[in-house]
């Protein structure tokens, strides 16, 4: 549950949309740590190519189902040496639920071939390699980077961050790319990887796309958003 609103919030003046000045985007971040110290990926895995594989299926999917599909998913083909043997129709089998199947179905046996074929069977560890892997692109790069190597090389923004990243005021622009490059200018790099996966619990649990828990929101004093359900 989100932590109640934090000192470090009341302390500031209510701050004109946009606002990126270092002491509030530190009290932003601050009160990330307060609500969600422990926040990390959702998805199940046990290396970084269960990871990549994961990150593929949860496009358009929620991470619950993810984690439902994968365990037989890996039990099957655990290895990406293993997964470039696997016939398309049984891959799409056991994905089909995640929706797009034929299409994932698709990159992530074009990924366990590109690995095994010319990576050694193992997930490349830099930005530059792993986004020419199949279903590998810049935020599923950024996903595993972060999560498995304690990389930093981007930010990652899905739908959550994109949106909550706007509603802060902390970015302006309406693509996950331009996103991305707003908040690597504002955000510490050390805090790039932590700052996804507490947005994106705060968007599952508070901040929702059509009605948003403004009252439970340890952020709301810092957050001048037109959509906002309450102010104190």
């Amino acid at each position: 549950m989100p932590a109640k609103k934090t000192s470090s919030a009341k302390a500031l003046r209510k701050p004109a949309r946009g606002d990126v000045a270092p002491e509030r985007v530190a009290a932003i971040l601050k009160g990330l740590d307060e609500a969600y110290p422990e926040a990390e990926c959702a998805l199940n895995h046990c290396s970084p190519w269960e990871l990549l594989v994961a990150t593929i299926l949860s496009a358009q999917c929620t991470d619950a189902r993810v984690n439902m599909v994968t365990p037989e998913l890996f039990r099957r083909f655990p290895t990406p040496a293993a997964m470039a043997k696997a016939k398309p129709a049984e891959l799409e089998a056991l994905i089909r639920s995640t929706g797009f199947f034929r299409n994932k179905a698709k990159s992530i046996l074009g990924a366990a071939q590109k690995i095994t074929n010319e990576f050694g069977g193992k997930v490349p560890e830099t930005l530059a390699e792993l986004i020419t892997v199949p279903g590998a692109a810049r935020k599923t790069a950024n996903v595993v980077l972060g999560v498995c190597f304690g990389k930093a090389e981007g930010v990652v923004v899905d739908t959550h961050v994109l949106r909550i990243a706007r509603r802060l005021g902390l970015a302006k622009s309406d693509t996950p790319q331009k996103v991305e490059q707003e908040l690597m200018q504002v955000l510490p790099q050390e805090r790039w990887i932590r700052f996804s996966h507490q947005i994106i619990h705060h968007g599952r649990a508070v901040c929702d796309a059509r009605k948003p828990k403004c009252s439970a929101c340890n952020l709301e004093l810092l957050c001048t958003s037109k959509d906002k359900t309450w102010t104190s």
